[in-house]
């Protein structure tokens, strides 16, 4: 046996006899070696670093400037294509002024998350990995990883034993999968293989949700060829919640669909009396709980979730309350041979094991390994840190309510999670109010419509967003409210 030592990758590459054969053997050496040397590796670390550091004292918004010079990508195909460094630099150079600054502590938009800096560097790593998610032959470790969060969720959440996890792009997603289980184990319960016999023909399933179920249910429902027409709607109170009086009677070919975080009012269905009144005849219940199904893993606020193991299936993304990154969405559904056969996939190539493959829990196959950075966030904050963080958060809540009620403006919910709606008038003043508060920089707040009236939105949802954040987003607010007024709109 050779004494020899094998050469390093650097070596390897320095020492590797060319190739004058292969018409692509320039193009591959530049690629091993700015593998192998990693400068890029560390320019990108630098400029994100740099990102980072300033995202909470830049404008939310990026300046008209910024955005108009996007059109410098607009340029044609080069034939000899540019070197990494320009690449990267051109990103960050035009690119990098243009975004919205989401992970600061200003952005109310939308439920975005902020970014841990622990899952953002798993992100990183995992990134280098470069994991394909689909089989444990393929990527042990995301199969591991996978299996540990799957066991982590059910004890956070309180959900059954038997529930498992499938890691998608986003709540959207995970409402088909969920919705998919249903419709595979009510259909075969009623003698029908949807799998084999498809819809036509089939036993008709209803859908029954509220008035104010998210638009991604709808989305779902038409994917899977229910039918929008064939949705059950049902009366909500002052707060958005669904009215349990108003529930038709259920039985075991119904779907039913409940909210844990109203996208408006942050409200929660009495899901614990809907789901007794549903598992007593055999119905399914899917909870979409997006940003609100963390309310669970909150000590002080697990009773807005109260009954909650007692649904099926369960959809949430990580990347909004949990504030891991983009993108992180979850479906969790505690009848595993529902969700498996509705979502299955098969060919000679396939190596299934005795291990977690995890292509069996999505409807994809190919995909990044979304579990690490889930697993870092989790690992990092353990209970008690994912306790304070969702707590905080409606803390927060509370306190920019408070002091927009202060300056007079009008809160119309109660805010028992993390979401504020504000009325400031009719929908030409809404929204001159809702520009007036983007274009500043200070803040970034959408308009929505809550009981067909026009509102302003705001959700608190990242582990950035401090005192001070909603002092000016507040300040912001009353500068906007004074321009309009000076504009002389009507009310």
């Amino acid at each position: 046996m050779s004494d020899e030592k094998p050469l390093s990758p650097r070596d390897a590459l320095n020492t590797a006899v060319p190739d004058t054969t292969s018409p692509h053997n320039t193009l591959r050496t530049n690629m091993a070696r700015e593998m192998v040397e990693g400068d890029i590796f560390g320019q990108a670390v630098e400029f994100g670093r740099q990102y980072l550091a300033n995202a909470k004292v830049r404008n939310v918004a990026p300046l008209e400037t910024d955005v108009a010079r996007l059109n410098e990508f607009h340029q044609p195909l080069s034939e000899f294509g540019s070197s990494a460094r320009d690449v990267l630099e051109l990103l960050h150079e035009v690119g990098t002024p243009a975004t919205m600054a989401q992970t600061g502590g200003r952005f109310f938009g939308l439920v975005n998350g902020g970014v841990i800096p622990a899952a953002m560097a798993a992100r990183l790593l995992a990134d280098s990995w470069d994991q394909n998610a689909v089989l444990h032959a393929v990527s042990p470790v995301n199969a591991t990883l996978e299996e540990v969060c799957q066991s982590w969720l059910r004890d956070l959440l309180g959900l059954p034993s038997n529930t498992v996890a499938g890691f998608v792009s986003g709540t959207s997603m995970a409402i088909v999968c969920g919705l998919a289980a249903a419709r595979f184990r009510l259909l075969q319960s009623a003698g029908w293989d949807i799998n084999k016999q498809g819809l036509d023909g089939a036993p008709r399933l209803r859908i029954v949700t509220s008035k104010h179920t998210h638009s991604t249910v709808v989305k779902a429902v038409a994917l899977l060829g229910f039918g929008t027409d064939r949705l059950e709607l049902i009366d909500v109170d002052e707060q958005g919640r669904l009215k349990t009086d108003s529930l038709p009677p259920l039985d075991d070919k119904t779907i039913v669909v409940l909210q844990a975080g109203n996208v408006n009012s942050g409200s929660f269905d009495p899901i614990k009396t809907v789901c007794e009144k549903a598992n007593a005849v055999g119905a399914w219940v899917h909870v979409d709980g997006a940003f609100g199904l963390w309310a669970a893993a909150c000590e002080q606020l697990s009773y807005l979730t109260k009954g909650i193991g007692l649904a099926q299936s369960w959809s949430v993304d990580a990347h909004k309350t949990l504030n891991t990154p983009y993108d992180s969405g979850i479906v969790l559904c505690a009848d595993e041979e529902a969700l498996v056969m509705a979502l299955q996939n098969s060919g000679a190539y396939i190596m299934y094991s005795e291990h977690r493959d995890s292509m069996l829990y999505t409807p994809e196959m190919s995909r990044r390994a979304r579990a690490v950075d889930l697993w870092a966030a989790l690992r990092y904050l353990g209970k008690k840190g994912v306790d304070e963080l969702i707590l905080g958060l409606h803390r927060q809540a509370v306190e920019f309510g408070g002091l927009l009620k202060a300056r007079e403006f009008e809160v119309l919910n109660d805010i028992c999670f993390n979401q504020i709606i504000v009325s400031v008038g009719n929908q030409q003043r809404t929204d001159a109010i809702v520009d007036h508060i983007q274009n500043s920089g200070e803040a970034w707040v959408g308009a929505s419509k809550w009981f067909d009236q026009p509102v302003i939105r705001i959700s608190v949802c990242s582990w950035v967003t401090d005192s001070n954040d909603i002092q000016c987003t507040a300040d912001a607010f009353s500068k906007a409210r004074d321009a309009v007024d000076a504009m002389g709109l009507p009310t």
